[in-house]
Parts: structure tokens; sequence; C-alpha cells
């Protein structure tokens, strides 16, 4: 069982300069709400309740002002720097004291998902007990992303970061889930010719022993990267129209604390007092006004 989870909101955010020269890209809106709660919420909808945001080194106030310490939302959450981008293995490494002996999930700052069946399968998820899992999803570009190819019981026998040659569809998301066998495996991954620990050579650590196994988001679902300004813009358009037609908020964290009991309607009312006068304020009166 997963009970921790780890947030990965560092990097340099080069390809959206300059606007990331003053102001982390997790903190930039995507629509109505900064970056950062659209990973937070996958986290909190599969039931973690634990959390460590790592940041880049001064960094750490411009999240504090937004997501203090969880506790308005009934989790925890805490926070560690990165002195510079590692590669995302890295994440293990500054988070080993976080982790301790526990299994862990790891979500990249800068991903979005969205589903029908996506707390299900992330319920499915934490359920990890040995080995680890990873998301994938269906892409018409897979050279432009780490691609696995699966058998037919969902065991990933395949993968490679942008392959030349076309072998599967199915691209690796930003969403993955570890046993505690991920702290010792890391430690042991050498750095590749751009000088990173490269998360395939982490999840092939895995596959060599058999016991890396894939979720599929399922045609009915939406993973978006937002790493470069087109496709952050994208991802705003694609929350605000989704919102709109549907008058339901998407990565609304404390909707989603209310709806997991974690927190009760006075937490709603302090925290349309701290956003104060916004369309996200009236939301969360409106979900006041439901119950």
């Amino acid at each position: 069982m997963i009970k921790k989870g780890i947030i990965l909101a560092g990097g340099t955010g080069s390809r959206m300069s300059p606007l990331t020269k003053a102001v982390n890209k997790q903190l930039l809106p995507i629509y109505d709400k900064p970056l950062i709660f659209y990973p937070l919420s996958v986290l909190m909808l599969s039931g973690i309740k634990d959390i460590l945001i790592i940041v880049n080194k001064g960094q750490l106030n411009q999240f504090r002002k937004i997501l203090p310490n969880g506790k308005n939302l009934g989790i925890k959450i805490s926070y560690a720097e990165q002195n510079k981008p590692r590669g995302l293995p890295d994440a293990f490494i500054v988070g080993k004291k976080f982790i301790g002996k526990d299994n862990v999930a790891l979500i990249l700052g800068d991903n979005f998902f969205y589903g029908e069946s996506l707390t299900k399968k992330l319920k499915k998820c934490i359920k990890l007990n040995k080995g680890a899992k990873v998301i994938l999803h269906w892409v018409n570009n897979p050279s432009s992303y780490g691609v696995a190819k699966v058998n037919n019981k969902n065991k990933i026998i395949k993968i490679i970061e942008k392959p030349k040659n076309y072998f599967s569809n199915l691209a690796v998301t930003g969403l993955y889930f570890f046993d505690n066998n991920v702290i010792n495996y890391c430690n042991k991954l050498k750095p590749s010719k751009r000088n990173e620990i490269e998360i395939v050579d982490l999840l092939n650590k895995y596959r060599k022993k058999n016991k890396l196994s894939a979720e599929l988001l399922g045609r009915g679902g939406a993973w978006l990267d937002t790493g470069s300004i087109k496709d952050f813009y994208n991802a705003s358009a694609f929350v605000s129209a989704l919102e709109k037609r549907q008058g339901l908020k998407i990565a609304c964290l404390e909707e989603i604390a209310f709806n997991n009991k974690w927190i009760k309607k006075n937490n709603l009312i302090d925290a349309i007092n701290f956003y104060g006068k916004c369309d996200y304020s009236h939301y969360l009166k409106e979900l006041i006004k439901k119950y």
C-alpha cells in the first residue's frame, strides 16, 4: 500500500522563459488555479495524505504562500529543496528521509491528468506492495516520449526513451508508483550523456526483474505535459472548456478533501476567506450550499 507521494516541482522551466525567470512554472496558472494544484489533486484523489513537494533552491516561500503545510486540506505537506535538476530519480534521493521504509508515488509537477475513471485507477495503483507501476497513455507521436510495450497481463516487456523506430503508441506519463527498493536502485544509477540519472533506467531495473507493470489511462482520459508555452495554454483551454460546460471544477483541492471527509464545512469557509473574492471562492460557497 502506498501512503506517501512526492511532487517534483523543481526544474528551470527554460522552455517557458522569460515567464519562469522570476516564478516557478508550477505556480503559473492553468486557467484559474496554479499548476501545482493539478498534480497535488491527483495524489489526493488516490487517497495519499502525506506529500513531499521538491522545489528549486530559494523558492520555498513562493510555494508556502499558497500551500503552507496541508492542514487546511486535512493532509500533511512538507518541502525539500533541490540544488539543481539531476533527473527524475533524484526525487527519491532528495526525498530519502521522507520515504523512509515506505512505498511511494511520484508525480511530475508539470503533468496534468483527467478522466472519468481516473480516481478508480489511482485507488488501484496505490494498492501496490511490490515492484513498480506506471501510467501509460496512447499518443500519436511516440518518438517524443518514453514508450512502453506491454503483454496481455499488463506487464511491461520493453521500454525506451524517445525511440527512433516505432514499436508502441503507449507513452510513459509522469505518474509512477514504487516499492521501497526504489531508493536502493536510484543510488546505483549512473548519469546519462546529458549528465542526469534517467527515469527509464530506473524503470528498466524493475522490468528486468519482471516487476514493472502498467495501468492504461484509456481513451476517455487526458494526459497533458505542460512543458512548453503551447502545451501550457492548451491545458488551460482544456480546463476552461470543461469547467464552463460542466460547472464543476477540476483540481479543486478543498472539494476533494471535503469529499474524502478530511475537512469540514468550517474549513471551506476558512478557504473562502483565504482566497478572497474570486470564482474559486464562489465555487466553494456553492459547494457549502449543496451540503
